[in-house]
C-alpha cells in the first residue's frame, strides 16, 4: 500500500537564536488525517519545530511545504491568512480572550476572516455541542474551569475547519481526568473533520492518542516507527 502524501513536509530545518541552536536539521511529515505526537524533554525544540511548521517563526535554512507550495519564502500577510484558515492552534492554557464570551472565542477566527457575525455564532455553537460545552457558551473564561476552557479552545482551533490543528501541550494546565477527556474530544474531532494533528506533548498517555510518534532530541526528530 503506498503511503499517502504529506500535507505538512519540513527537509533539513535549521534555526539558532545568538548562539543557541534551536533546530540542527529537523525532518518531519504528517500526512492528511494523521495524529503525530511530538516528544522530548525540555529544551529539545519541540516548541520551535512547531512554530516553524506553523508559520510563526522562519527557519534560518531548510525547506517547509505545505500541500505542495513551499513556505520559507511568503510573506507575513500570506502565512498570517494561513493561520486563520488553514491551521487551528491549542495551547497549553488556553489563550481565551477573556473579555469575549465563549462563544464569542469560538467565533472570532471566522470573525476575523469575514464571516457574518450571526454565521459564524451558528458555526460556533454547533463546535461547542460537539465539544459538551454549550452551558457556557455565555460565559467568560473568567468563570469557567481549566477542562471547559481547553474545550472551548478545541472548538475555537476547529471552528475554521483547518486542514492542520497544533497543539502545543494541551492538557499540561489539566488533571488527568480531564487531560483524558479533552484528548478524546480532541482526537475524536480532528477525525470527524480529517485534520492533521500536530501534538507536542511530553506525558506518554497524551502521545497514546496518536497514530504515531517522534522524538526531538537536541534539535533533531527521530521517528519512533522507524526505528522500531
Amino acid at each position: 500500500m503506498t503511503a499517502p502524501e504529506p500535507l505538512l513536509a519540513a527537509v533539513d530545518l535549521r534555526k539558532s537564536y545568538g548562539p543557541v541552536t534551536a533546530l540542527g536539521g529537523a525532518s518531519f511529515s504528517v500526512a492528511p488525517g494523521e495524529i503525530v505526537a511530538v516528544m522530548g524533554p525540555s529544551g529539545s525544540g519541540k516548541s520551535s519545530l512547531l512554530h516553524c511548521l506553523a508559520g510563526i517563526v522562519v527557519p534560518d535554512s531548510g525547506s517547509l511545504t505545505y500541500r505542495g507550495e513551499e513556505l520559507t519564502g511568503l510573506s507575513d500577510a500570506r502565512r498570517r491568512a494561513l493561520r486563520r484558515t488553514d491551521f487551528g492552534f491549542v495551547f497549553q492554557f488556553g489563550q481565551l480572550v477573556p473579555e469575549l464570551t465563549c462563544l464569542e472565542n469560538v467565533a472570532l477566527p471566522l470573525r476575523l476572516d469575514g464571516t457574518r457575525r450571526k454565521d459564524a455564532e451558528a458555526a460556533a455553537r454547533e463546535w461547542l455541542e460537539r465539544l459538551e460545552v454549550t452551558d457556557v457558551s455565555r460565559k467568560r473564561p473568567g468563570e469557567i474551569s481549566g477542562g471547559q476552557g481547553q474545550r472551548v479552545a478545541v472548538a475555537r482551533a476547529l471552528v475554521t475547519s483547518p486542514r492542520v490543528v497544533f497543539a502545543d501541550e494541551p492538557t499540561g494546565a489539566l488533571d488527568s481526568l480531564n487531560g483524558e477527556r479533552v484528548m478524546q474530544l480532541l482526537t475524536d474531532a480532528a477525525r470527524f473533520t480529517d485534520a492533521a494533528v500536530v501534538l507536542v506533548t511530553h506525558e506518554t498517555r497524551v502521545a497514546a492518542y496518536s497514530d504515531r510518534e517522534v522524538v526531538v532530541r537536541d534539535g533533531v526528530v527521530r521517528d519512533m516507527a522507524a526505528a522500531r
